[in-house]
């Protein structure tokens, strides 16, 4: 595929508001986990929230979409100047040319939860005022996205699980190397709900605490949420500097309904995948962001893949105990980690691992550390073996 600039991008998530926020943390090695004292939920786990959301208001002429994960879409699209730049884009391009792919997994469930607490007594109706479409539905947060950036190009809202908004790249590449549109706002927006606490919980996937991905005593993910936006236009002839989409890699493992492959099969086709479409060979990524979640089965099914493409030549670690899992969101979380990496050179710390596990064998970086980062892989794979990896590079280096 033909590299894809970012041109603009932004983040929301528990490490705090925008990208200088992010930078700081991931350098710092922070971690934005806490208690989870969420809603009404008993759970003992940490979760990543988004401070402040409950305060939030929207538009008053979007004010029908009001609800958990649009106020979360809200304040991602009003970090760094994005909306600005959208707007920009739109002047060069024309609105119907540039298109809007949200990935999302529950979207806004929790407005349905609340709604349900309102029910009549009588009948168990739902509330009049409960607007499933605007609120609830997969697609509200990409109508939500595109209404208040005033686009009017192809709009999809993508659900595979974790692999969500990291698909929406590649869903994005596709209908811009069609021609279809000249530009699009790719990104992912997920946050907390008592469907997906209760839902892990019940598979004995919640860590207890902080999640330790690749430790020898890790026992479950963190989850978290976020709002993670990005803008893709082609790399103008005369760039000279920026952060580029260079290849997007999908599979299927169809292995499980819950568990990926044991082998990682399906994460190394991704993975392969992702290269190919880069034209670049594994000695070329300079780190990896996995999607190392904290789990026992996802951790060693990931390191296989690694360790089969990859050796022990390439450094790697998640930063999920950072930022929790955002489902998702994730992949767009860690897109908004490996530009960071090229822009900022560093690979950020491994945080939450104290021993890795002696079983899997990756180049795996707690400390992480200042060096050179010119290009980043970053995985994403969902339930059902929904896999996606991204690659992404400093435009000067693609000469």
């Amino acid at each position: 595929m033909r590299p894809l600039l970012i041109s603009a991008a932004t983040l929301a998530s528990s490490l705090g508001l925008g990208l200088e926020a992010t930078r700081a943390a991931l350098a710092s090695g922070a971690s934005g986990l806490v208690p989870c004292r969420f809603e009404t939920a008993a759970l003992d786990t940490w979760v990543g929230e988004i401070r402040g959301l409950d305060e939030v208001a929207l538009p008053a002429s979007l004010a029908a979409f009001d609800c958990r994960n649009n106020r979360a879409a809200e304040v991602g699209l009003s970090q760094d100047g994005f909306a600005d730049a959208v707007r920009e884009a739109v002047e060069r391009h024309g609105a119907a040319r540039i298109g809007a792919f949200i990935g999302t997994s529950t979207a806004g469930i929790l407005q349905t939860e609340l709604a349900y607490r309102r029910r009549a007594a009588s009948d168990g109706a739902l509330p009049a005022d409960f607007d499933y479409r605007r609120t609830h539905n997969t697609f509200s947060v990409a109508e939500y996205a595109r209404a208040r950036l005033g686009l009017a190009g192809p709009c999809a809202a993508i659900s595979t699980a974790c692999s969500s908004s990291a698909k929406a790249f590649a869903s994005a590449a596709r209908l811009i190397e069609a021609g279809v549109v000249d530009a699009a706002v790719v990104g992912g927006v997920d946050t907390l709900c008592l469907t997906t606490l209760y839902g892990f919980g019940s598979l004995d996937l919640l860590s207890t605490s902080p999640c330790r991905p690749y430790d020898e005593e890790r026992d479950g993910i963190s989850i978290g949420e976020a709002a993670a936006f990005f803008l893709l236009e082609r790399v103008p002839a005369n760039a000279r500097t920026g952060v580029a989409l260079l290849g997007t890699g999908e599979s299927s493992d169809a292995w499980h309904m819950s568990a990926p492959h044991p082998e990682g099969r399906g994460a190394r086709m991704a993975m392969e995948a992702a290269l190919h479409a880069a034209s670049l060979a594994p000695e070329a990524i300079d780190y990896v962001n996995l999607h190392g979640t904290g789990t026992q089965s996802n951790d060693a099914s990931e390191d296989r893949a690694i360790t089969a493409l990859f050796g022990d030549r390439v450094a790697c670690n998640s930063t999920k105990a950072m930022t929790g899992h955002a489902l998702g969101a994730a992949g767009g979380v860690e897109a908004v980690v490996a530009l960071v990496a090229i822009r900022e050179e560093f690979v950020p710390p491994g945080v939450g691992t104290r021993r890795i596990d002696p079983a899997l064998h990756a180049r795996y970086e707690i400390a992480g550390g200042p060096r050179r980062v010119d290009r980043v892989m970053s995985n994403s794979f969902g339930f059902g073996g929904s896999n996606c990896s991204l690659v992404f590079g400093r435009v000067e280096s693609l000469a």
